[in-house]
């Protein structure tokens, strides 16, 4: 059997072609076009000004009775939608959708509508056809998703990104007087890392839970409270009165964390660091005011204060910022080199050896002090990074020396140690590892320690500075007199050399306490049988009474400023025959 014949009918009607489809408006009627459609759908036409619904299906009816017709003379409608089809007939364009938005029984009903022409009636009146699609439960999954995005599943409090929609509704749909402004109050809670550590996570949920109904009990009408990071919270405030009302507000919250909090059967006090930043009025960027918040409590944890933005600080954030990004590429890409300041023993002249300083000099930022890539280094964490790659560095370049001159130069090198990096990394181990590498002798690296670092932790900082006595390594102790050292410490750890901070060098000759100073450190040290280097020597004048006073080495400008590799290997040979003070 052909396809053909088998598409034909048995009584021999053949079936409607394209070609035939006027025949099929004679036979289909309108209202079966639009039972055809699952969808509410019904035909409007627009006569003297006025839109009137002419027939529907079965569905619309159900969904729009008050706009169904129960006659064949159509029904006037109006409403929201009624205005939107009234907008789509005077655009004269072909087809629109719009999204209807309502109110239903059981809460908000949300329906896809699409208008569009259809050919005219008998009469000549325009006819058009709407149809309505229900996406209520669309809508409410997609609204019970965005709440779980924008809120914190722990507190229910508004994340980060829920915050800042929060602060635009307050902002935008709020009657603000004139000169109005609102603030951003950052909390960082103090030692939340130590009861995670302690009594475990559940325990940390459950302390942040608390802390999270007592600010909420710190709150006036229309401020918002979020948790907008692990242990950070933030306040959202209306400020009638500028400064004053969120001074309050942080005097109820130190209120509020007043009494302990009882945890695992202990109670405990929660202190936390809080900074504040002002709108300098409504059209401000929020995000900016709670950047410049943050910026303030990272100012707060380290003076234990309440902080109030100042202008600068946001810049200087971000300058630290770019500083980390850059420094971390830096280090990734052999960005840095190494200067050697020269060492000079001061009764003979000889250069004893040199200390090798980081510089860094980037494309863009130009030269950056180490004063502060160094500060950026140490709170980033990349100070451990970059005090290996100093290590490293410094004994590969007294090994490449060597090669030069032939034989083991009768210098070493210095190398600073952060207490950042003697906490974080295994020293002993970097140090161990960077002699072997570069086959020099351990007497000839001197590790610079600081006072601060043995002060913070006296158990390790002993382990380590035996490690090194170990590996036949002179010990330094930087900046002293700077710091908290007491005999006891400088008796009992294996330390070879007090270096005496510029501080007191560099004006001795004008400043007779700190002449003084200088004369009982080196007293002190011919005590105790060590070495004495004073830092910051810049005129002859200094460097001979330190000479005549007893002083054992010396640094600073009058002898030479930190030079490169090359420019410090120059300057050793040619005063290889020694020279006077």
């Amino acid at each position: 059997m052909s396809v053909r014949s088998g598409l034909s009918d048995k009584s021999g009607n053949a079936p409607v072609r394209a070609r035939d489809a006027s025949q099929a408006e004679q036979i289909i009627d309108t209202g079966q076009w639009l039972a055809a459609l699952a969808h509410h759908a019904a035909i409007l036409t627009h006569v003297d000004g006025e839109l009137t619904v002419v027939r529907t299906n079965k569905t619309f009816a159900e969904a729009f009775p008050l706009a169904t017709p129960q006659d064949s003379q159509g029904k006037k409608v109006s409403g929201e939608w009624a205005k939107k089809v009234m907008r789509f007939i005077t655009s004269k364009r072909d087809v629109e959708s719009f999204e209807l938005r309502r109110d239903g029984s059981l809460g908000p009903e949300y329906f896809l509508c699409m208008i569009g022409n259809l050919p005219c009636a008998s009469d000549g009146a325009p006819q058009y056809l709407f149809t309505a699609v229900d996406c209520t439960r669309e809508r409410s999954v997609e609204k019970s998703l965005r709440r779980e995005l924008l809120s914190d599943g722990l507190t229910a409090l508004p994340n980060r990104a829920g915050f800042g929609e929060e602060i635009d509704d307050r902002i935008c749909h709020s009657t603000w007087p004139e000169n109005a402004q609102f603030g951003i109050i950052a909390i960082d809670l103090a030692r939340f890392s130590r009861v995670n550590e302690s009594l475990g996570p559940m325990a940390g949920d459950e302390l942040l839970i608390t802390v999270a109904k007592r600010f909420k009990s710190c709150l006036r009408q229309g401020d918002v409270l979020a948790r907008i990071g692990g242990n950070d919270f933030a306040i959202f405030a209306r400020l009638n009165n500028g400064l004053s009302d969120a001074l309050q507000i942080v005097q109820r919250i130190n209120d509020a964390l007043s009494a302990p909090i009882r945890l695992s059967g202990l109670q405990i006090r929660v202190d936390c660091a809080i900074g504040c930043a002002i709108s300098a009025g409504l059209d401000e960027d929020p995000d900016d005011v709670i950047r410049k918040a943050q910026a303030a409590v990272k100012i707060a944890k380290r003076s234990g204060k309440v902080e109030i933005y100042r202008n600068g600080v946001l810049k200087e954030a971000q300058r630290r910022f770019t500083l980390e990004s850059k420094l971390r590429d830096a280090l990734a890409q052999g960005g840095l080199t190494l200067a050697f300041q020269p060492l000079i023993h001061l009764q003979t002249g000889e250069i004893t050896g040199f200390e090798a300083l980081a510089r860094w000099h980037d494309p863009e930022l130009g030269h950056v002090s180490p004063v502060e890539f160094i500060a950026v280094a140490e709170e980033s964490g990349l100070i451990a990074p970059l005090g290996r790659w100093a290590t490293y560095e410094a004994t590969q370049t007294l090994s490449r020396w060597d090669a030069k001159f032939g034989g083991p130069l009768p210098v070493g090198v210095n190398v600073n140690l952060s207490p950042i990096h003697m906490a974080r990394d295994d020293v002993a181990s970097m140090f161990e590892e960077a002699l072997r590498y570069s086959g020099v002798e351990g007497k000839r690296l001197t590790a610079e320690i600081t006072e601060s670092a043995i002060v913070a932790d006296p158990d390790k900082a002993r382990k380590l500075l035996f490690a090194l006595k170990d590996l036949q390594m002179p010990i330094a102790m930087d900046d002293f007199g700077t710091g908290y050292s007491n005999l006891a410490s400088l008796h009992s750890l294996p330390i070879d050399i007090l270096k005496i901070d510029r501080s007191f060098v560099f004006s001795m000759l004008e400043d007779r306490d700190k002449a003084v100073i200088v004369r009982t450190i080196l007293s002190l040290a011919e005590s105790l049988g060590l070495h004495v280097t004073a830092e910051g020597i810049e005129t002859q004048e200094l460097a001979l009474e330190l000479q005549r006073m007893g002083c054992w080495q010396g640094q600073g400008y009058y002898f030479a400023r930190p030079m490169n590799e090359a420019d410090a290997f120059d300057y050793w040979r040619a005063r290889w025959n020694f020279e006077t003070v």
